[in-house]
C-alpha cells in the first residue's frame, strides 16, 4: 500500500435530529476539510439523531470527527434530549471502517487515537467497542447503551450494579457520565452499518414490534441484524427499522422478504422500504441478482464502475 492514499469510512451519529440550526452547525465541522468528503447526513426526527457518512484520509478524518464531537458536546444537552433511538451521549458513536488501501489493524489504532484525543481535549468519557473493545461484552454497543443515558448515568453514580466495573467508561475522569455530553462510543470494525427501513400498511405498532423481534439476532433472528418496530409521526403506517451490520452475511433482500412473510401473518402489506444513508454497491447487486435470478453477474458489467477510479 506504499504510495497509495488510504481512505477510511466513518458513520458517526449525534443525538439531534430535530433542530435544523444545531444539525447544520455540527455537520459544518466536517465540511471543507481537505482530505475528507461528506457523503451524506440523515436527520431522523422521531429518533432525534443524525447519521453522518464520511470518507477521508486517516489524519484529516480524525480531525473532522474530533471537531464534530466537540460541537455536539457544545450544542446538545443530554439532560434535555429525548428520542426513540437508544443513546448515551451527545456525540453518541464514532465508528470507523477500512475503505481503501488501509487495514483493519490501522483503523483500530486510529480509533484508539480518536478516543484518547477526544478525552484529553474535552474530558468526555469514552467507551471503546467492536475491535477496540476491552471486554467481549463491549464488542456490541447494545451492552454499553443498556439503560440509555438516564439508566447508565444512575448505574455509574450509585455503583451498586454487579456489572459496575465492566459498565464503566474506558476513559473517564471519575467513572461517571458527563452530565451534559454523556459519553461517546468509539470503534473500528471491518463492516459498516447499513440502516434500512421497511414500511407496513397498518397503524398498529405492535405488529412492527413483533416482526422486529423475530428479525433481530438476540431474540432468535439474524445474528448480524438489530431491529425495532416504531411509528414515524410524519408518515402513514408503521416501520420496521433495521440496522444491518454485515449485508454480505445477511443480504438486504433476505431481511425484506422476512418482513413481508411475517407481515402476512397479520394480514398486513409491505408498502415499501428505504435506505438511510449510503450503501455499498455490492449490497444492491446481490439483491438485484436475487430478484432477477441473474447468473454470473460481474461487477464489471456495471458500466459506471469503470469510472469509479
Amino acid at each position: 500500500m506504499i504510495n497509495q492514499k488510504q481512505y477510511v469510512l466513518a458513520v458517526p451519529n449525534f443525538s439531534e435530529g430535530r433542530r435544523k440550526p444545531v444539525i447544520e452547525a455540527i455537520v459544518d465541522q466536517v465540511r471543507d476539510i481537505e482530505g475528507v468528503k461528506l457523503i451524506s447526513y440523515e436527520p431522523e426526527y422521531d429518533f432525534n439523531r443524525t447519521v453522518v457518512t464520511l470518507i477521508g484520509e486517516p489524519q484529516p478524518l480524525k480531525k473532522a470527527l474530533i471537531n464534530m464531537a466537540g460541537k455536539s458536546y457544545e450544542l446538545i444537552d443530554m439532560e434535555k434530549q429525548e428520542g426513540t433511538h437508544p443513546r448515551i451521549g451527545a456525540q453518541d458513536t464514532i465508528p470507523i471502517f477500512p475503505f481503501k488501501n488501509i487495514t483493519l489493524e490501522e483503523c483500530v489504532e486510529l480509533a484508539e487515537e480518536i478516543g484518547r484525543e477526544l478525552f484529553e481535549k474535552y474530558k468526555v468519557p469514552i467507551f471503546y467497542s467492536a475491535e477496540n473493545a476491552r471486554t467481549e461484552n463491549k464488542k456490541g454497543i447494545s451492552f454499553i447503551r443498556k439503560g440509555q443515558y438516564e439508566g447508565l448515568r444512575k448505574l455509574l453514580e450509585e455503583k451498586t450494579d454487579p456489572n459496575y466495573e465492566e459498565r464503566k467508561p474506558d476513559l473517564s475522569v471519575d467513572g461517571k457520565l458527563d452530565p451534559k455530553a454523556g459519553a461517546t462510543i468509539v470503534s473500528a470494525d471491518m463492516e459498516g452499518l447499513t440502516a434500512y427501513n421497511v414500511f407496513l400498511d397498518t397503524e398498529d405498532v405492535n405488529v412492527a414490534k413483533a416482526i422486529a423481534k423475530g428479525l433481530r439476532g438476540p431474540s432468535g433472528g439474524f445474528s448480524t441484524v438489530r431491529a425495532v418496530g416504531i411509528k414515524f409521526p410524519e408518515r402513514d403506517g408503521v416501520v420496521v427499522s433495521i440496522n444491518m451490520f454485515d449485508c454480505s452475511k445477511t443480504p438486504l433482500y433476505r431481511a425484506y422478504e422476512f418482513v413481508k412473510q411475517e407481515a402476512k401473518r397479520y394480514g398486513v402489506a409491505v408498502t415499501g422500504s428505504e435506505l438511510v444513508g449510503p450503501v455499498k454497491l455490492e449490497y444492491l447487486l446481490n439483491s438485484l441478482e436475487y430478484y432477477l435470478g441473474l447468473e454470473g453477474l460481474r461487477i464489471e458489467q456495471i458500466l459506471e464502475t469503470h469510472l469509479m477510479e
